[in-house]
């Protein structure tokens, strides 16, 4: 009898000892994040001077404690300690390993519903079958060199969002999806391609580029005339079509059932697949070209839900990628600091096409989800725009740690033949003062978290930044500048306009919070250098721009960024405590709760 091979798959990578493993990390992470956003208050029992750790006790439903050891850090932040967590029910203590259990008997306690906590804990067994998944690869490979890996081989090692717990929930996909559309899974994919009726979309782009052109290169001319023939033999125009890619789930799971009435009244035709194949980033709607790498990023939506929203394509966004991609390029072209001396890469949105539902979007308040099904967006290849002898690597790879137990980072560190205070030196010299010129010169950020951000290499050593995903992550000031006086009436309906101390939060929460405060315990961790040290480091570059640019002393204290204290953005309570699993007319966004301490201020008072 022949097993099927997902059957044989599982019964090898879901061992006890693995599930065990995956699941006390799990637990360990629940823990430090709900203490970083006070989700739960334990009480501190005592202090360990050898360890530096303190114990805490915490209890929860049917008088069941949890005890544990955690170590305090920066940004009133804490890292439980995996080993140190039990459970104590009358007189029997246990080792805890269970976040599932730790799950349900919190749950009573803190305002979270029966119906949240229910489908929060199918996030969370979704989130460890991937994490025993990452974990058994790392086992079996643990000789394997990520310095000598091709960006989009690494994308396929990382392992989801550092902050977020339920950070591979995927709801949406089966196991045999999970195999093989994960990013982790690293298996190449085709696309599906259809003919749309061009009355019927929305399609723009830049002004350099030809969009049938594109679409023609993107699809092959052979198989492009192909396609064209085929429509004219079913009695169509070929100028009345336009054809675009779709991905094959999205196609199954939705687009047929969704765009029914589309198929049969020929808006929409299905053609046939393309020849190209795909590896999916950690995005896993963004897809890099593996069989001619010099063609565009393919950005598709995908209906599953995973860490907070669904992953679909916002058709407003969709539409306005190109014009977004030519406003913050033009501001690059026209910018000395950025395009002469950084160099800043802007791979662009040049094309996109949607593709928007007849009837959902005419409801009023018609789930944000219905409204992102269908559309397309071609972001330029980061291939075509490095250099010789420079390696492009996603930022959120600075935080990987080995099977054996060795950072990422530590053997670029080492490669570059840098000490650790010298390769943070460049890499900071790298990423921060372009993203402070865009903030402080133009009133516009990005979202620089370790999945847009590209650090691009060069002998292993910090050299250029790369800034991409303009369509959803593009944020500009609601303070007057004039700068922003040419933005168009059609941006500034889409682009989200912040307050200051809302749009330094891009940068602070975005990079500092969601990617730096992980960075700076690792390091100090694995190769002494201090979190002090790595904060002080960070105020030096932005403090040496500050004395660059003079001239914007009055936009420096407007968006200060050296503030004692920002509003602490919350990603796990989102979820757990305000927003659930509702399914309304907007994306839901970070969570407000309390004050947080900005390690910037506090290395210059510690000076």
């Amino acid at each position: 009898m022949t097993i099927n091979p997902s059957i044989q798959n599982i019964k090898e990578i879901l061992t006890p000892a693995v599930w065990e493993e995956v699941s006390v990390r799990l637990l360990s992470k629940m823990l430090s994040e709900m203490m970083y956003e006070d989700i739960i208050q334990p009480k501190e029992i005592s202090y360990d001077m050898k360890q530096k750790s303190y114990l805490y006790e915490l209890e929860v439903a049917n008088q069941v404690i949890y005890t544990y050891e955690a170590t305090k850090h920066l940004f009133d932040s804490y890292q439980v300690i995996p080993s140190s967590i039990k459970r104590v029910q009358g007189d029997t203590t246990t080792t805890a390993t269970n976040p599932l259990q730790f799950l349900y008997e919190l749950q009573p306690t803190i305002p979270m519903s029966g119906e949240t906590a229910a489908h929060l804990i199918r996030e969370y067994q979704q989130t460890l079958i991937a994490d025993a998944h990452i974990l058994h690869k790392k086992k079996t490979k643990q000789d394997l060199d990520l310095t000598a890996l091709d960006y989009s081989d690494l994308e396929g090692m990382m392992e989801g969002h550092p902050w977020i717990t339920y950070n591979k929930g995927r709801i949406g996909f089966s196991y045999e999806d999970y195999l093989t559309y994960a990013p982790e899974q690293q298996q190449a994919t085709s696309f599906l391609w259809i003919a749309v009726r061009k009355d019927h979309t929305d399609l723009r782009f830049v002004e350099q580029v030809d969009l049938e052109a594109l679409i023609q290169e993107e699809i092959g001319a052979e198989l492009a005339n192909e396609w064209k023939n085929q429509l004219v033999q079913d009695g169509h125009l070929t100028d009345d079509y336009i054809f675009m890619p779709v991905h094959e789930w999205q196609w199954d799971q939705y687009l047929i059932q969704m765009f029914a009435e589309q198929i049969a009244t020929h808006v929409i035709i299905p053609m046939g697949r393309g020849t190209d194949e795909y590896l999916p980033q950690q995005s896993i709607r963004t897809f890099v070209n593996i069989t001619r790498k010099d063609r565009y990023h393919v950005k598709l939506p995908m209906s599953i839900l995973n860490t907070l929203v669904y992953r679909g394509l916002p058709s407003e966004r969709t539409v306005l990628a190109p014009e977004i991609t030519t406003y913050i390029q033009n501001i690059y072209r026209h910018d000395t600091f950025l395009h002469d001396e950084h160099r800043v890469i802007l791979p662009g949105e040049n094309a996109s096409i949607n593709l928007s539902h007849p009837y959902f979007e005419k409801i009023a308040g018609s789930p944000y989800q219905y409204l992102e099904l269908l559309g397309c967006i071609w972001r330029e290849s980061i291939y075509n725009l490095i250099d010789e002898g420079e390696q492009p690597i996603t930022l959120a790879s600075l935080l990987y740690v080995d099977g054996s137990g060795k950072p990422f980072i530590q053997s670029l560190i080492e490669k570059s033949g840098l000490s650790v205070e010298e390769w943070m030196k460049e890499l900071f010299a790298v990423l921060l003062p372009p993203l402070l010129h865009y903030l402080y010169q133009y009133g516009v950020v990005f979202s620089p978290h370790g999945q847009n951000t590209i650090l691009v290499l060069k002998d292993h050593r910090p050299h250029r930044l790369a800034i991409k995903d303009f369509v959803d992550d593009v944020n500009v000031s609601k303070y007057p500048l004039p700068e922003l006086a040419t933005l168009s009436d059609e941006l500034r309906q889409v682009l989200r306009s912040e307050e200051p101390e809302g749009l330094c939060q891009f940068i602070f929460t975005g990079l500092f919070v969601c990617h730096f405060r992980y960075l700076g315990q690792l390091l100090e961790a694995h190769t002494g250098w201090s979190e002090q040290c790595f904060w002080k480091e960070v105020r030096s570059v932005i403090e040496s721009y500050k004395k660059r640019f003079p001239q914007l002393e009055e936009r420096f204290e407007v968006f200060d960024l050296l503030r004692p204290e920002f509003t602490k953005l919350c990603l796990n309570r989102n979820r757990m405590l305000d927003y659930g699993y509702g399914d309304d007319a907007e994306r839901p966004h970070a969570s407000e709760f309390g004050k947080v301490r900005n390690p910037l201020a506090m290395v210059a008072i510690n000076q």
